[in-house]
């Protein structure tokens, strides 16, 4: 893990209020290296969401800049940033964020069609994946007629299809119960290793954190903790997580 995979610098994020402006990220620095699996951590308004949302790419800082594997990523116009995001980032969502309208294996796979320079066999990949998840036989079913869990776990093969050197995840045990929960990390933790990913977790849960190689926490728009983890935990087999 030597390579910068997510750099940030001088990362400060402010919005306006009326006449008073309010201040979320208030100048951030760090590294995260390839193949490094870091939770994000801090309550609400400590400002995780925010900065999840700008090493995505999906807001403007006020200053500074996120680079992803060495490209500098904030001011790109949207279609060049675009290009830079299905390339380069996965996304798990608490909320699934599937279409309704099309089955598990097409909403796997729909990242794939979006992408005009995918090269492998998409329809191959989405399988497998759907597979590796415990869904082979959940192929044609779409959304409504899934559960919560397995829901989460269509969404965790879609971010993988493109095998993309970084992973966000957004409090993806959020929505689940304790059992779902901890099936999901598992097989969110499980694809990491396998794809050999760098993943970025966003969670208030210090339990959820335990399986991080490296645990970065916000209070107040600031870094007040950064720590690797000498010794993550493995991940669950059984209902192992608090409830969120």
């Amino acid at each position: 893990m030597s390579s910068a995979m997510i750099r940030v610098e001088g990362l400060r994020k402010s919005i306006r209020n009326g006449a008073r402006t309010v201040d979320i990220l208030k100048g951030l620095d760090f590294t995260i290296p390839q193949g490094q699996f870091a939770a994000i951590m801090g309550s609400s308004g400590s400002g995780k969401s925010t900065l999840l949302g700008l090493l995505a790419g999906l807001d403007t800082p006020s200053e500074g800049n996120v680079f992803l594997n060495g490209t500098a990523i904030s001011y790109l116009p949207e279609d060049k940033l675009a290009q830079v995001r299905g390339k380069t980032i996965g996304f798990v969502f608490q909320s699934y964020q599937l279409i309704p309208t099309l089955t598990a294996l097409e909403n796997v796979l729909l990242p794939h069609e979006l992408n005009a320079d995918a090269k492998e066999d998409g329809l191959g990949r989405a399988r497998e994946l759907l597979v590796s998840v415990g869904l082979g036989d959940r192929m044609d079913h779409y959304p409504v007629q899934l559960s919560g869990g397995e829901q989460q776990r269509v969404a965790l093969a879609r971010a993988f299809i493109l095998r993309p050197p970084i992973v966000l995840a957004d409090e993806p045990t959020g929505n689940l119960d304790t059992t779902n929960g901890a099936h999901v990390l598992e097989l969110l933790l499980n694809l990491n290793r396998t794809e050999g990913t760098t993943l970025v977790l966003v969670t208030h849960d210090p339990v959820l954190a335990t399986y991080a190689n490296r645990r970065i926490v916000l209070r107040d728009g600031l870094v007040v903790g950064d720590e690797m983890n000498a010794s993550p935990a493995e991940a669950p087999r059984e209902a192992a997580l608090s409830e969120g």
